[in-house]
């Protein structure tokens, strides 16, 4: 059985679940309702709808490629502001999506209800069952449904849009109706009034967030899918009502719970056979069906992700044998159908979109927070623009249409925020001793930090950078090893000697050299081994140089404000560049390069290094590495005159390094190996492991080393 999610949803995946959690009731239902409070201006209010929707889009973003991983608006909140407000986004956007999805399959029987007799509570029922069981076949295959549901849904508005543009009569569209009718009926306080009840018309957009860990090079698909998405809604909303204005009168409009199909009705009455209508019907049924598949989708996550952390039952973190939380997707059916069976779902859907707006205030709360915590493994791959002013605006924004939706709905909000404060009382505030990145900020002001925080951000670093497996070995094979034995070295010549080193050594020297001689920001990461790193935009892998200082070799490094004078324990200092992307690749470089430091021994092997391609390979992680004569390797004597191309290696070792009679050989598949050449193989560990298996060359050629020279003078002696 699984214990992770599969990464498997693509960029139309994404657009597929944010399009589609966006079409139903906003579109179909809705323009009557919003055209009643605030008359012809209604096409305005969904524009105006969806620019405010824009801070909460951007923050969803930021935190999603910073931690994708499942439960969405859950887990970023919990990671942020600890288990407390976590379980209030977890339960809560479950509550809220589960009324919601079940409102949006409610919903189909409106229009089914124009061909089908048949009970709407008994198809939704029907509907929730089988999405249901489609989510535990698996999420792939719940998006080839949805893609199927979506590219239906947008091509047949999007020929709605086209056609019924025609029948708009160029700037007489955006006149009233009617000469005795106001633009603005109720004035500004209906117009407001009705932006709050079409806002929540946008709300699916941040579903996607909930599968973030299932989603390819999130760092890229989840920001693009997402404004991808929001441009189609925002122009099919605003066009759409438009041509509802100017095709439908005032009266039709208002009463009408099919207003999409009888506006095309109207105006697409030459299309034979009523087919224009039955298109608009299916295109509506495919918008319901939509909402509440994707609905069920991330719904589902949310219990799986807070199962994980302990805030609910454990079993509903399990995995079954499709690699979906099926008791998670089973629990949340369930409580579909009890909610169609047991509530008004239309009134209590409603509802539930105040709550959502609070946590869409939250989560702009929670880009703040992580920003102002200054934890160096956030690394979001999509930062939110015109920080802090968008996340304020977020919040205020949100508080402000709640206010607008009356007592009702602020009551179940307050009612709801009380209950998951219960339940974390209750249940889950014994279970878990987390606390969230708001912590580093009091850590600022001489308060306590949550050190795990930083361990599963770097973990989710190692995640999102996983098919970078063997970059770092490719770095160090590559990498410009200079060994300094004498001299003197100052921050001026360092620099001048760095700029020289990488000139010289890379494909991109001179850009790196432009860059990492500016500011030369030296970190400990283990004994007597010191680290800069630098970030740059234009080069498109990551470098290394390293240096070693012998005993005799005299240092004062001035690192920007911080002044190491003579650096007393130092013997190496190591440069790190890394391109922007993946991000995070710069840490995950630099905590490997530091556990190879910080190994048992390591400080007496690089010492005892005779020279440079000693030093090189000393710092290959051994569990990705295997070095040595090839006469101490069985695997390869059996092997002794075929080339490299012919080599029989475990499927992902590669040959990397040669090396014969003193110099390195390109391992090019034309050339022969010879037994007394001196080879390096990288690889996953697993197939290392098999080569390594009752044999250390690694060990046996360094202690070999050691006895053909004298011992160097202990390496605790202080350089001087």
């Amino acid at each position: 059985m699984a214990d992770s999610l599969t990464k498997n949803l693509s960029l139309f995946d994404v657009y597929a679940m944010s399009t589609g959690a966006m079409f139903s009731s906003g579109l179909f239902l809705l323009p009557g309702l919003a055209a009643g409070l605030t008359g012809d201006s209604v096409f305005l209010a969904y524009f105006v709808a969806g620019l405010l929707i824009l801070p909460a889009m951007y923050c969803i973003a930021e935190l999603s490629t910073a931690m994708p991983k499942a439960g969405g608006t859950y887990y970023f909140l919990d990671r942020a502001m600890g288990p407390l407000m976590g379980t209030i986004g977890g339960l809560g956007s479950w509550v809220a999506v589960v009324f919601k999805s079940a409102f949006a399959l409610v919903g189909m029987g409106a229009y089914l209800g124009l061909y089908l007799d048949i009970s709407f509570t008994l198809l939704a029922i029907i509907l929730t069952i089988a999405f249901g069981v489609l989510n535990i076949v698996g999420a792939k295959e719940t998006n080839l449904l949805q893609r199927g549901l979506v590219t239906s849904l947008v091509v047949i508005l999007t020929a709605f849009i086209i056609l019924g543009i025609g029948e708009v009569d160029g700037g007489e569209a955006f006149a009233p109706n009617s000469a005795d009718q106001a633009f603005f009926r109720s004035g500004l306080v209906g117009f407001v009034s009705t932006i709050g009840l079409v806002f929540v018309s946008y709300a699916g957009l941040t579903k996607v967030a909930s599968v973030a860990e299932e989603i390819e090079n999130p760092d890229r698909n989840i920001p693009l899918g997402m404004t991808l998405s929001l441009a189609t809604a925002t122009i099919i909303y605003t066009l759409g009502t438009l041509i509802l204005i100017n095709v439908l009168d005032q009266t039709s409009l208002e009463s009408s719970l099919t207003p999409v199909a009888d506006a095309g009705d109207v105006f697409l009455d030459w299309v034979p056979a009523d087919l224009g209508v039955i298109l608009i019907v299916v295109a509506a049924i495919a918008a319901f069906a939509s909402t509440g598949n994707a609905g069920i989708l991330s719904a589902s996550r949310y219990p799986y992700a807070m199962a994980k952390d302990k805030l609910v039952p454990g079993s509903l973190a399990e995995l079954g044998r499709f690699g979906t939380p099926t008791k998670s997707v089973v629990m949340t059916v369930v409580s579909m159908v009890v909610v169609l069976l047991v509530f008004d779902v239309e009134a209590v859907a409603k509802l539930a979109s105040a709550f959502q707006l609070v946590l869409f205030a939250l989560i702009c709360v929670a880009v703040i927070v992580m920003r102002e915590s200054r934890i160096d493994s956030y690394k979001p791959g999509f930062r939110a623009p015109f920080y802090p002013w968008l996340q304020i605006a977020g919040i205020v924004v949100s508080l402000w249409l709640i206010s607008e939706m009356g007592a009702l709905a602020i009551a179940f909000t307050v009612a709801l925020l009380l209950g998951c404060v219960g339940w974390y009382r209750w249940y889950a505030s014994a279970n878990v001793v987390r606390r969230g990145a708001i912590f580093h900020v009091h850590q600022r002001l001489g308060e306590q930090v949550y050190e795990g925080l930083e361990r599963e951000l770097m973990t989710i670093i190692h995640d999102r950078t996983e098919d970078e497996d063997l970059t770092y070995e490719a770095l160090i094979a590559r990498s410009a090893v200079v060994d300094l034995q004498t001299g003197t070295f100052d921050n001026a010549s360092l620099s001048a000697l760095l700029r020289a080193t990488v000139s010289e050594r890379f494909e991109a020297g001179e850009v790196i050299a432009e860059t990492i001689t500016d500011s030369l920001g030296f970190r400990p990461v283990g004994e007597g081994v010191y680290m800069s790193i630098a970030v740059l935009n234009d080069i498109d892998q990551p470098e290394l140089v390293v240096y070693r200082f012998g005993p005799e070799v005299k240092r004062s490094i001035i690192d920007g404000d911080l002044v190491v004078d003579d650096l007393q324990d130092a013997h190496t200092l190591l440069f790190l560049v890394s391109p922007t992307r993946p991000v995070g690749l710069d840490l995950r470089l630099a905590g490997h390069i530091a556990e190879v430091v910080q190994s048992d021994h390591f400080t007496d092997r690089w010492l005892r290094a005779k020279d440079d391609k000693a030093l090189n390979a000393i710092l290959m992680r051994d569990d990705h590495f295997y070095h040595g004569p090839v006469e101490t390797m069985p695997f390869l004597v059996e092997q002794l005159g075929r080339t490299v191309g012919e080599l029989d290696l475990p499927s992902s070792c590669i040959l990397a390094l040669i090396e014969r009679d003193g110099e390195l050989v390109i391992p090019t598949p034309d050339v022969t190996l010879l037994a007394f050449d001196g080879v390096a193989i990288i690889g996953d560990p697993s197939d290392i492991e098999l080569l390594n298996e009752g044999l250390d060359p690694f060990e046996a050629h360094y202690a070999e080393l050691a006895r053909a020279e004298p011992d160097p003078a202990p390496s605790d002696t202080p350089l001087e």
